[in-house]
């Protein structure tokens, strides 16, 4: 109870401490206006007197901050006094991107020349990227969990994006003394929180109104296909992914997934599981609870597209499963489309789909993104 106090004690002083009038480096009076965040609940940004300060949360422990970010303008002079954070003189113009996510994020942000290096090129779809990679331009840094140190160094790029994971160390990258952008995007809870992280990145590319435009758009697409399916009489059940080795991972009743099956419309079997990441079921466990749903949804990454006969081979029992008999699972195969380099910044899109599967009189049309009929 005590650090959660006191965490928020931090914020608060944070809070009140950046919003005083005063006068910008420029001459101009600061902009203390509050920077609106509408979904996201992982980064806060306060506008400063000559500075922006953008702080990013430790999803795991709410108590306290994971970052905390200064951005100071190249035009201007660095101020001889700023709070504790890792300054960044912006715009940023040459970074290491370790996430495809994050590299979808700056092909929409118009900012693809910036990116001097990739981790994990193989997963990336962008064609700009690829071709990058393959003619020696853009440097390919390995694994995003060990990169090519001295390849870091031979870029020296200004910046370096990276989606961390809990207790993540970043080894001799740390002593490099580059800021580390850390995006935990993909710990928001629900599909706008997650879109509207490409507003946390234009600020660092001078990006502000076009990353607000994009979210914008996203928005207004995602609600309005929520208003087609939020009066649906009927809520078809669904049950997601498959068995992988021993375990069946399923989407928790908080996540991100589960928010996208209930605004398109359909009853998830676990929606009141209060857990916003997966939970690790059995096979038994999952066909117990779910062998009669309606829908089923499966994502994969394969060099072809899996048929009903490969989902039996996998695992025999799956045909069991009354959407399989009932030739309803629906899959979306990753080698093939952008899925996870687009659904962040756009879940409108796969929004549009599961309408489309769940509910297709709702948006006439057999035109899917992501999914197809297994056949």
């Amino acid at each position: 109870m005590k650090n959660k106090i006191l965490g928020s004690i931090i914020l608060l002083f944070l809070l009140i401490s950046c919003n005083r009038k005063g006068n910008a480096i420029s001459g101009n009076d600061a902009d203390t206006s509050s920077y609106q965040i509408n979904y996201a609940e992982m980064f806060n940004v306060n506008r400063c007197s000559g500075y922006t300060e953008v702080q990013v949360r430790d999803p795991w422990d709410t108590t306290r901050l994971l970052q905390s970010y200064i951005l100071v303008p190249k035009a201007v002079q660095l101020p001889s006094s700023l709070p504790e954070g890792t300054v960044v003189r912006t715009p940023v113009t040459r970074v290491a991107v370790y996430s495809s996510v994050h590299c979808s994020m700056l092909e929409q942000l118009g900012n693809l020349s910036d990116i001097a290096g990739v981790c994990e090129s193989r997963y990336i779809m962008i064609p700009e990227i690829k071709a990058g990679v393959s003619m020696g331009k853009i440097a390919d840094l390995g694994e995003s969990y060990a990169p090519d140190v001295e390849k870091i160094i031979d870029l020296s790029p200004e910046v370096i994006i990276s989606s961390p994971f809990q207790n993540m160390s970043y080894g001799k990258v740390e002593k490099l003394e580059i800021p580390i952008i850390e995006g935990v995007d993909y710990m928001e809870s629900t599909p706008l929180g997650r879109a509207e992280w490409i507003r946390f990145l234009g600020l660092f590319f001078d990006k502000e109104a076009l990353s607000d435009s994009i979210f914008g758009e996203t928005e207004a697409s995602y609600l309005a296909l929520k208003e087609k399916a939020a009066n649906v009489t009927k809520r078809p059940t669904v049950v997601s992914e498959m068995k992988t080795g021993p375990v069946w991972y399923v989407p928790g009743g908080n996540s991100y997934m589960a928010r996208l099956f209930a605004d398109a419309g359909a009853d998830y079997f676990w929606k009141n599981v209060p857990q916003t990441g997966s939970l690790s079921l059995s096979f038994e466990a999952v066909f117990d609870k779910a062998h009669q749903a309606d829908f089923w949804l499966i994502k994969y990454n394969r060099d072809k597209e899996m048929t009903l006969t490969d989902l039996k081979k996998d695992y025999a029992a799956n045909a069991n499963f009354e959407a399989f008999k009932n030739g309803n699972v629906w899959g979306s195969n990753s080698a093939k489309v952008p899925f996870y380099e687009e659904v962040p910044l756009h879940p409108d899109y796969l929004l549009q789909d599961f309408i489309r599967i769940f509910h297709p009189d709702l948006l006439p049309g057999d035109t899917l993104r992501y999914f197809k009929l297994l056949k």
